[in-house]
């Protein structure tokens, strides 16, 4: 799945959640196009007509592009009578049948990657509570965008590693290690199921146990293989769990447990035999 493809699909979760806390009766949104001045209404949810359907919106122009251009939440009462955005959208803001509105844009490191809208059919404010929801729904979007976003990036320095190391070279290898410790500790948070499957695949790829191991009899837990990865990387027990998010005594019975499996009696043991296993890079 492509990075824009991920993205519409998190507009899209993010609507049917927005409608389903506030009760607005319409929800819609977009993503700004890469290298462009404007996003492009892809999402709709609660609609009666196409009208808003693949519209370009100019950043400045309108409301969402008057959030795009200001990154941050705009809404107005009466969109065809208000003095605070520009009308170039009336038409197709009037064929749906839309009065109060707001936008909120989703930020990822400063730049606006996307709007997500809600309206009303009569004109009436929408309040804070709904502004809230709203702006908790793109934070959303933000938090699996950027975590799409450094997944990708992962899965490119990997690749990068992969191509160009040294089998023997001992500095190679910890990149190797320091990849597959991050990947493996990333691919719980991803949302969608296709890149968390491509980066457990590159996981895999990493370990000698895909290239013919000697893991059989092994049935380390996924979260114990997590916790082995970071301890492997040089992490403490307190940086796993941070990385993870789990609680520090969490990854201490992980790696307990882990221990006892592979018969180790120390850290190191463990990751000694777990590379051994062909279960760590």
């Amino acid at each position: 799945m492509t990075a824009d493809a991920a993205g519409a699909v998190e507009i899209r979760n993010a609507l049917v959640r927005l409608r389903r806390t506030t009760g607005l009766p319409v929800a819609f949104g977009g993503l700004v196009e890469p290298g462009r001045r404007h996003m492009r209404i892809s999402e709709l949810s609660g609609t009666e007509t196409p009208a808003l359907s693949g519209l370009p919106v100019t950043s400045g122009n309108g409301l969402g592009g008057r959030a795009v251009a200001l990154a941050r939440a705009c809404a107005v009462t009466d969109y065809s009578s208000s003095r605070q955005i520009s009308h170039e959208y009336d038409i197709p803001v009037a064929t749906e049948g839309l009065r109060s509105i707001l936008a909120v844009p989703v930020v990822v490191r400063r730049r606006v990657r996307g709007v997500l809208y809600g309206a009303l059919r009569t004109a009436q404010p929408l309040g804070d509570r709904t502004l809230g929801a709203a702006m908790e729904a793109a934070r959303d979007v933000e938090q699996a965008l950027a975590v799409g976003d450094e997944a990708r990036g992962l899965l490119a320095a990997t690749a990068r590693t992969e191509r160009d190391r040294d089998p023997v070279a001992g500095a190679a290898w910890e990149q190797v290690r320091e990849a597959h410790a991050a990947l493996r500790a990333l691919a719980p948070r991803i949302a969608d199921p296709a890149l968390r499957a491509e980066l457990l695949g590159v996981c895999g790829l990493l370990a000698p146990k895909a290239r013919g191991g000697l893991s059989e009899g092994l049935d380390l837990a996924p979260r114990e293989l997590d916790v082995l990865a970071c301890v492997a990387a040089g992490a403490t027990n307190a940086v796993a769990a941070e990385r993870l998010g789990l609680r520090a005594e969490t990854v201490k019975g992980y790696l307990r447990s882990a221990m006892r499996k592979l018969g180790a009696h120390t850290r190191g043991e463990a990751v000694v035999a777990a590379r051994r296993a062909g279960l760590l890079p």
